[in-house]
């Protein structure tokens, strides 16, 4: 086993790749030849791409596809997408194809505040500490003034603190709860600061006020840090037609499809086993368009799936419904997001993403992200309800299975029209290279 290394981040690159290599790849020059096989040729953007990351050694390619014919609130999008599974995006083409000549996408930003938190500890009476809160609200705001200034004048910055007494919970705890507006920005960064800003001012206060006696002056910050979990800062989708407009689906009757549609929807609220796979199917398509606009896609992942527990039940994200023989679908969800700031100035295909969505703002990003969402719900759904999923996502993985089994450039072409009718899996593609 290779001894502790320290200073490994000081190292040069070749000096990182030759301790790798030697330590945990036996010398072998394979992995120097990968990594340099995925250096970008031009340097500025390489060193872009090292910026990014500590102890970046290369870059690693995930593919860049775009699905075309989102209209959404009647404007049409070309939405760039950024994922390693081919189904995903052949399903979300597939899916705003079919909804384009059905009214398309109808989605509204429903709130837009986020949170952040400091929390302590506080030994003494939770009345004076009240009241004090109340009264220097205002110190507190103002203490943030350097920074929330340009803020402030785009219409963001502080909305409220409010202290949250949770000693009942866990001795002595509380926390300052403080709503944010960060406008088109998603604000990490803006929110930190601010939280810690907060912190030191009010423990400053609360140092200096004659109201606390001095073993109650005490105050331990624990952290400043914001919340990932934004349940006020909300957008829902929504797609809705007569059943009939439906048409006959792989020969099922519009009918008995959108019975069909609404029996799985109706499983995953009150399953938790289909809820999270329902849901994380939702996941695939917002994950594509949060990782190509340059947003925080774990960010994300973890508000929304603590929003689907939030009536103490693990459930389905989206809703379907059929009344008065409309069938409707809608996706709510939480969705901390931004088109300035952090990654979206610096990386080069982010900026592309932003541009080919014709320079969004936060509002109609959030929009768009929800629709993907949604079309990639429907996309599965039908697919489960109807051929099965494999069907579609084996054809998909074809050419992986193939390019796994070293085939040649003909066989790849041939095999298209060979497995058209034909189950895929690895010994059919094995059979059909040995065939061809």
């Amino acid at each position: 086993m290779p001894d502790k290394i320290i200073g490994f981040s000081k190292l040069s690159r070749d000096e990182k790749i030759r301790w790798v290599t030697k330590n945990y790849l036996d010398n072998s020059n394979v992995f120097e030849s990968i990594l340099n096989k995925y250096l970008n040729d031009d340097e500025d953007i390489q060193s872009i791409h090292n910026s990014l990351s500590e102890n970046a050694v290369s870059n690693f390619y995930l593919p860049y596809s775009i699905s075309p014919n989102f209209l959404i609130n009647n404007k049409n999008y070309c939405v760039p997408l950024v994922t390693e599974e081919s189904s995903v995006v052949a399903a979300l083409s597939n899916s705003s194809k079919f909804w384009y000549d059905r009214g398309g996408f109808k989605s509204k930003v429903i709130s837009k505040i986020k949170t952040g938190q400091v929390h302590f500890k506080y030994n003494g009476n939770a009345e004076n500490l009240e009241k004090f809160t109340n009264e220097n609200k205002h110190r507190l705001i103002e203490a943030t003034d350097r920074i929330t200034e340009k803020m402030r004048e785009r219409g963001g910055g502080i909305s409220k603190i409010q202290l949250i007494n949770r000693s009942t919970e866990l001795n002595s705890y509380y926390q300052l709860h403080v709503d944010f507006k960060t406008i088109d920005s998603m604000g990490a960064n803006f929110i930190n600061s601010c939280l810690e800003i907060i912190a030191n001012k009010f423990n400053q206060l609360m140092n200096d006020s004659p109201h606390f006696k001095e073993s109650e002056k005490n105050l331990e910050v624990i952290m400043s840090i914001l919340s990932n979990y934004t349940p006020e800062c909300i957008v829902e989708s929504s797609l809705e037609c007569k059943i009939g407009d439906l048409g006959n689906i792989y020969g099922i009757s519009p009918k008995e499809f959108a019975l069909r549609f609404k029996g799985a929807f109706d499983i995953a609220n009150i399953d938790i086993n289909r809820a999270v796979t329902h849901n994380k199917g939702i996941m695939n398509g917002i994950d594509a368009v949060l990782i190509s606009t340059g947003n925080d896609f774990r960010a994300v992942e973890a508000g929304v799936h603590a929003f689907a527990s939030r009536k103490g039940k693990y459930k389905s994200l989206s809703e379907c419904s059929i009344i008065d023989n409309i069938f409707k679908i809608s996706l709510k969800i939480p969705l901390s997001i931004g088109t300035v700031g952090g990654i979206t100035d610096v990386h080069p295909m982010v900026k592309l993403s932003l541009q080919l969505l014709k320079n969004p703002t936060s509002d109609d990003l959030m929009n768009i992200i929800c629709s993907v969402g949604l079309a990639q719900n429907f996309a599965a759904v039908k697919s489960l309800v109807t051929t099965g999923i494999q069907k579609g996502h084996m054809k998909m993985h074809l050419i992986n299975l193939l390019i796994k089994q070293n085939a040649n450039k003909d066989q790849i072409d041939k095999s298209e029209e060979y497995f058209r009718d034909k189950d895929i899996n690895s010994q059919s593609v094995k059979d059909f290279l040995d065939q061809n």
